[in-house]
């Protein structure tokens, strides 16, 4: 009975493993940054471009549904301009436009879940879990004191609702598209900043 036992376990578990699989993924990023001061119109920023690129597993629950787990490396931010002015004798003078960079470097973790409407196009929803490593801001402008350095008030985790879809070009690679919504006040203090960003992309499916 113990040997039956044992048996019917392992049988399980390599059932299980045999519909997970596993996956490298890289791609595009288009991050939009938005800041909500109170008294203030909003504040948007250029949009930022960077590329993204990690693994995934995927596990399939039958031949409609899947649960997908992501590990990215990307970067998120925005630019903004603006001028600079400064007093001379009794005349307000242009000394320059100064660029603003902000750069919040992250480990995103997104959890999914997918439905697949035929063999090779699915759609899918859920959330990314993003980690911010060390999120800086640079200025180009040599007058600005300081040029640069680390956003203080930023949280160590964001999280972002999403949306996207799932073609299969074959049966390892696939593109896909999804949207992250910036919902939620990625700051502890200060200003309400808001990131969205689109992410377009290929994967390779190891089967």
């Amino acid at each position: 009975m113990r040997k039956f036992y044992t048996f019917v376990c392992l049988s399980l578990f390599t059932l299980s493993f045999s519909q997970t699989h596993f996956g490298v993924k890289a791609g595009y990023n288009l991050s939009s940054m938005n800041w909500k001061l109170d008294g203030y119109d909003d504040m948007k920023f250029d949009s930022k471009s960077y590329f993204y690129v990690g693994g995934f597993a995927e596990h399939k629950i039958n031949e409609k549904f899947a649960v997908q787990a992501e590990l990215l490396y990307t970067q998120l931010g925005g630019k903004m301009k603006e001028e600079i002015t400064a007093f001379v004798g009794n005349q307000v003078i242009t000394a320059g436009i100064a660029t603003y960079k902000f750069k919040y470097p992250q480990l995103q973790i997104p959890i999914s879940a997918k439905y697949y409407f035929v063999n090779n196009f699915n759609i899918l929803g859920g959330f990314n879990f993003a980690f911010n490593l060390n999120p800086t801001v640079d200025s180009d402008f040599v007058n600005t004191s300081p040029t640069g350095g680390k956003i203080e008030n930023a949280k160590t985790l964001n999280v972002s609702p999403f949306l996207g879809a799932e073609y299969f070009l074959n049966q390892n690679f696939s593109v896909d598209a999804r949207y992250n919504f910036g919902l939620f006040n990625s700051n502890n203090s200060g200003f309400d900043n808001r990131i969205s960003f689109l992410q377009i992309g290929l994967g390779y499916h190891f089967k």
